[in-house]
C-alpha cells in the first residue's frame, strides 16, 4: 500500500429496515464497486459490499457481520468509502486520476516553477487546481487542457498558463 486512499463510494441512507443501505459508486461502472474488495472507510474500518439491486447494497464489517437493522444503517449515512491507490487500474494515455495530480509541481510554460498543486476542486462546473505559491497568494485555475496543457505523471510536473482573466498577485502587494 502507498500510504493514498481514492474515494470510491459514500452510503446514503437506509433501504428498508433489514440494514440495506443505498450507495453512491464513483467507478464508471458502478457495479464495479462491490469488485475492488474491502473498501475502508475515513477511520480506516474495513468494510465488503454486497450489491442487492441497484444503488442498494449489504455493507459487512471487519467482524463478518452486516448490519442488522435499519437504526444500524442510519449511523453510517455520509460514510465515504476508499480503495488504496495502488488497486485502480492504470489511468489510460490523457487520463488522470484526479488525486494524482496534488503534490504535482506547476511550472509556466518556460519551465520557471508556480508552485505545487494541493487540491483539486470539483464542484460540478468544471475541475480547477489549487496551486500553492510560497509566499504568495494560492493560485486558482481550470483544468483544462488550454490552461494544462502538458502533465508529466511520471515527472511529477504540469505545466500551466494561467488566462488572462486571473490576475496574479503577489500577497507582499497587497
Amino acid at each position: 500500500m502507498n500510504g493514498r486512499r481514492i474515494l470510491l463510494g459514500v452510503v446514503g441512507r437506509p433501504h428498508g429496515v433489514r440494514g440495506l443501505v443505498h450507495v453512491q459508486s464513483y467507478t464508471v461502472n458502478p457495479a464495479d464497486l462491490a469488485g475492488y474488495g474491502p473498501l475502508s472507510d475515513d477511520a480506516g474500518r474495513p468494510w465488503t459490499l454486497a450489491w442487492k439491486s441497484v444503488g442498494v447494497a449489504v455493507l459487512t464489517g471487519a467482524d463478518g457481520l452486516s448490519l442488522s437493522d435499519r437504526t444500524a444503517a442510519e449511523q453510517l449515512t455520509n460514510t465515504r468509502l476508499y480503495v488504496d491507490r495502488d488497486r485502480l487500474p492504470p489511468p489510460d494515455a490523457e487520463e488522470f486520476y484526479l488525486a494524482d495530480l496534488v503534490g504535482m509541481t506547476a511550472t509556466d510554460p518556460d519551465g520557471a516553477p508556480l508552485g505545487r498543486v494541493t487540491v483539486v476542486h470539483d464542484y460540478g462546473a468544471g475541475t480547477s487546481l489549487e496551486i500553492a505559491r510560497d509566499g504568495e497568494a494560492a493560485l486558482l485555475v481550470p483544468f483544462t487542457r488550454a490552461c494544462v496543457p502538458t502533465i508529466d505523471s511520471a515527472a511529477g510536473t504540469l505545466v500551466v498558463v494561467v488566462p488572462d482573466e486571473i490576475v496574479v498577485q503577489d500577497e507582499a502587494a497587497e
